[in-house]
C-alpha cells in the first residue's frame, strides 16, 4: 500500500462531510452548472477540496482530492479548481480555519456586481452580524470586501492577504463571481455563509425599495 504523506481515515470524514453540504447547498442553486468550490483542512500541511469541474449536486467521496498549502495536488492524477489558492491561503495563514466555502449564488453574484464599484458591501445595525464568529452585538458594522475579478490566482491571493492584514473578516465577493465565507468547522463556515447570503439579500431589497 502507498504510504500517503495525509491521514486517509480523515480524508473519508472530510469527503463525507463536504459531500453532504455540498449537496445541500446545490440544493438551493447555489452551485449552477458545476461552479464553486469546497475545502475543509486536513492538517497543517493538506486540505480537501472538490475536484474542478464536478457536478457539485451529485458529488461522491472520489470528487474530493488532497492538495498541500501551495494549492498543488497530492497523490492524485485529478485537477484542483484554479481557485484552490484562495482556499489554501487561509489554512496556511490561520490554524483555526477548517473549512472554506465557495458559492455562486443568485443573490451574492447581484451584490457583487452592484457593491464592486465602491469595493465593499456596507452592513450595519442587523441582528444577523452576531453570526459572525466573535461578534456579539447588532451594534456594530462590516464592510465585505467586493474584489475585481482576474485569473491571475497568486495575484488576488495577494490582494486578500493585504485585506486580511487591516480588518476582521469571514468572507469576501469577487465582481460577477461570488462569495468566499469560511470558519474554524463546516459548521461555522455555513453560518457565515447563509449570513451572507440573508444580509445581502436584504441590502438589494432596500436598494429597490428606495430607488
Amino acid at each position: 500500500m502507498e504510504n500517503l504523506p495525509f491521514d486517509t481515515a480523515r480524508l473519508a470524514a472530510c469527503a463525507a462531510e463536504i459531500v453532504a453540504n455540498t449537496r445541500e447547498l446545490s440544493a438551493l442553486g447555489w452551485t449552477p452548472a458545476t461552479s464553486s468550490n469546497f475545502s475543509m483542512r486536513l492538517d497543517d500541511r493538506h486540505a480537501a477540496i472538490t475536484v474542478s469541474g464536478r457536478d457539485k449536486g451529485r458529488l461522491v467521496a472520489e470528487d474530493i482530492m488532497v492538495v498541500d498549502f501551495r494549492g498543488q495536488p497530492v497523490a492524485t492524477p485529478h485537477r484542483p479548481s484554479a481557485e484552490t489558492l484562495l482556499h489554501t491561503q487561509l489554512y496556511a495563514r490561520y490554524p483555526e480555519i477548517g473549512c472554506v466555502l465557495h458559492t455562486h449564488s443568485h443573490v451574492q453574484t447581484v451584490a457583487s456586481r452592484l457593491y464592486a464599484p465602491q469595493g465593499h458591501v456596507h452592513l450595519e445595525g442587523y441582528e444577523l452580524l452576531k453570526a459572525f464568529h466573535g461578534n456579539h452585538t447588532h451594534e456594530m458594522a462590516i464592510d465585505v470586501p467586493v474584489l475585481a475579478n482576474t485569473q491571475d490566482m497568486p495575484e488576488l491571493a495577494e490582494w486578500v492577504e493585504t485585506l486580511l492584514d487591516q480588518q476582521p473578516m469571514w468572507g469576501y465577493l469577487i465582481d460577477g463571481h461570488g462569495l468566499y465565507a469560511w470558519g474554524r468547522t463546516m459548521a461555522e463556515a455555513r453560518r457565515h455563509l447563509e449570513a451572507f447570503e440573508f444580509l445581502f439579500a436584504c441590502e438589494l431589497d432596500l436598494r429597490r425599495l428606495n430607488a
